[in-house]
């Protein structure tokens, strides 16, 4: 039987040695797209043919996986800060069922992420690429929505293979926009004292994580490892054009840091921590506003868009950190 496309998936494995193959544990609830990034050069000759011949050469090869963007949710965004920031310990809260990751972005050292096996196809062909860590990734939502989540892959080579059997499409929760909250402080104040109402009308995490492969002459075609280099993080937010965004544009203007911290709670957890009752995502950032668009509308309602790039402020001994809260006791 021919591929179909209702019967594509992406599998995740969690690698024990960068680069080492590793049979996949959990289903992404979502689409993408895994492209061979295989290099063939046709060097250029003169050989008397105007059509040249057919000599070619690969001098390396990759491959990227693009996740496409989907809801985001309390236990698969785990997946893409395992790969793109760093290997969590989960902590439990209290003697409640929740279990906090932590993944504060790097400063001075350079992170230890978790290397992934991805295997994608259909009915027809599996292709598996070894090596997979997250280039990049975005965090976005809109009133009325689920917050979406969408990252690039990058990989040593793709290979055809098989799917890891027998796997369990996963329990997950969506994470809603609508259910968030906004708090912005000045820096060196405390983060999360102000919250910012009736204001954010959407908000999109742009995160670059710093992580490049490097070619070496070490006997193989593809990348030898991986090195951070500087992490880029913005983010965009829309507000009613009210209070709240005529103080930050002000902020903007006077170059005044930022605090700002994004909440989503979702449903309670089964036994409540001595922080949390609730599934959690915190989103958190110190910065200063870059910009601020021209006055726009939406459906004739004013609206005003910033952006702030997120900065280490030694004040607050903070650049940006993403909490996770869920009940999973380890990364599936």
């Amino acid at each position: 039987m021919a591929g179909v496309k209702p019967l594509r998936k992406i599998q995740l494995g969690r690698e024990g040695t960068a680069g080492t193959e590793a049979n996949a544990t959990s289903i992404w609830r979502g689409t993408g797209g895994l492209k061979d990034e295989t290099q063939v050069v046709f060097p250029e000759e003169n050989v008397g043919l105007l059509s040249g011949t057919n000599r070619a050469y690969i001098p390396k090869v990759g491959g990227v996986l693009a996740m496409d963007s989907t809801p985001a949710t309390f236990e698969q965004i785990l997946h893409i800060l395992e790969a793109g920031v760093l290997t969590a310990t989960p902590a439990q809260d209290g003697t409640g069922s929740g279990y906090v990751y932590a993944y504060p972005l790097p400063t001075t050292s350079a992170p230890t992420i978790k290397t992934y096996t991805l295997e994608m196809g259909d009915n027809q062909q599996e292709e598996q690429m070894l090596y997979g860590y997250v280039e990049d990734f975005t965090l976005a939502g809109n009133a009325g929505e689920a917050l979406t989540m969408a990252a690039n892959w990058r990989g040593r080579q793709v290979a055809t293979g098989s799917f890891t059997a027998a796997l369990s499409v996963p329990t997950v929760e969506e994470i809603l926009f609508s259910k968030g909250k906004l708090y912005i402080d000045a820096a060196g104040g405390t983060i999360g004292s102000t919250q910012k109402t009736a204001t954010l009308l959407s908000a999109t995490l742009a995160v670059k994580t710093g992580l490049m492969p490097v070619y070496t002459a070490d006997g193989s075609l593809y990348f030898t490892f991986v090195k951070s280099v500087a992490p880029e993080v913005t983010l965009n937010i829309t507000f009613e054009h009210d209070s709240t965004s005529v103080a930050e544009k002000a902020a903007w203007r006077a170059g005044t840091g930022r605090l700002v911290r994004l909440l989503f709670e979702g449903s309670s957890l089964g036994t409540p921590g001595t922080t949390y009752s609730k599934k959690t995502l915190i989103i958190d950032l110190a910065g200063k506003w870059e910009t601020f668009d021209a006055l726009g509308d939406q459906d004739g309602n004013n609206i005003v868009t910033g952006t702030l790039r997120a900065r280490y402020s030694s004040t607050d001994s903070l650049f940006t950190e993403i909490k996770v809260v869920n009940e999973l006791t380890t990364v599936p």
